[in-house]
């Protein structure tokens, strides 16, 4: 276990967080669990996790915002949490206007109005270093999220976020690596987006960035500029999907290690969502040579 300051213990952070619910037709299952590697060190866990759901009834909206902090650095599991506490109050405070434009396929103000809420969430991270009077670069976190409309007609899932970690889709019992790549990020086309587009044959549906300037933001005034690419995707979920967001620990394995993708696949596919202790057993499958922490948020589509 790590040391803990008698005077500091609101600063502890546990082994493993494990939460899940259900929320119109989707399961969720998320987990954060302290690596090997620091466990071996006694360190704290980097990664962060939060889930919370914003109003009500159809118009309900789910958040769950991951975040890992700087490796090597004292106050890495300060950063993450500040950085998920952070974006889960701004998507909060805006989440009616969130909740209708996702409804309503509005992409130009969705995408416009996240990547706001998001700089504005790493400048105050940046400015809460700068009063603890540490280095903004190491007081730094990186931020991936999900956003889940409740309304049970609306298969609209929504990612975003900054820094590195992985997006995949467990589809007819492939995995599918559907992180959005640094030109989508900054205006290239963008798959999957939307209630009424246009489909590939597929069936994926489509929508186009076409590089048109967006209107100033309805959710934020504008932050200083980001220091690192902005991602965003929105894709149309289809029955029996399962979408798996994750930090490098999970990412980099399942990028690497076609044993463990076909021992996923294997757990997941074609079934329902597994129970919560099950899906902790999953997620903390061993791996030789990757001992990193893991967080992972995967949603079942009923």
């Amino acid at each position: 276990m790590p040391v803990s300051d008698p005077d500091h213990l609101d600063d502890l952070v546990p082994d493993t967080v494990l939460e899940g619910a259900r929320y119109g037709t989707s399961t969720v299952r998320a987990v954060s669990l302290r690596g090997d590697s620091a466990r071996y060190r006694g360190e704290p866990r980097r990664d962060a996790l939060l889930t919370a759901r914003f109003g009500t009834g159809d118009h309900a909206l789910v958040l769950v915002a991951t975040a890992t902090g700087a490796r090597a650095t004292p106050g890495a599991h300060r950063a993450a949490a500040e950085a998920c506490h952070w974006i889960g109050r701004a998507v909060g405070r805006s989440h009616a206007r969130l909740s209708e434009d996702i409804r309503a396929a509005r992409r130009g103000d969705l995408k416009s109005g996240l990547h706001r809420l998001t700089d504005r969430t790493l400048g105050r991270l940046r400015a809460s270093a700068v009063e603890q009077g540490v280095d903004p670069d190491e007081y730094a976190a990186s931020l991936r999220c999900l956003l889940l409309p409740a309304d049970p007609e609306c298969r609209t899932r929504v990612f975003f976020g900054v820094g590195t970690g992985g997006l995949f889709r467990l589809r007819d019992g492939d995995w599918q690596d559907i992180e959005p790549r640094v030109t989508d990020a900054v205006g290239a086309p963008v798959v999957g987006f939307g209630s009424r587009p246009a489909q590939t044959p597929e069936g994926d549906r489509l929508t186009m960035d076409l590089g048109i300037p967006t209107p100033p933001s309805p959710y934020e005034p504008a932050p200083e500029p980001p220091r690192a690419p902005f991602r965003f995707r929105a894709s149309v979920a289809r029955p029996g999907d399962t979408l798996l967001m994750c930090s490098d620990g999970l990412a980099e394995p399942l990028r690497g290690e076609p044993e463990l993708c076909r021992h996923l696949a294997d757990r997941w596919a074609g079934a329902a969502a597994p129970g919560l202790a099950a899906f902790l057993a999953d997620v903390q499958a061993r791996v030789k040579g990757y001992a990193d922490d893991r967080t992972a948020a995967a949603v079942w589509e009923a």
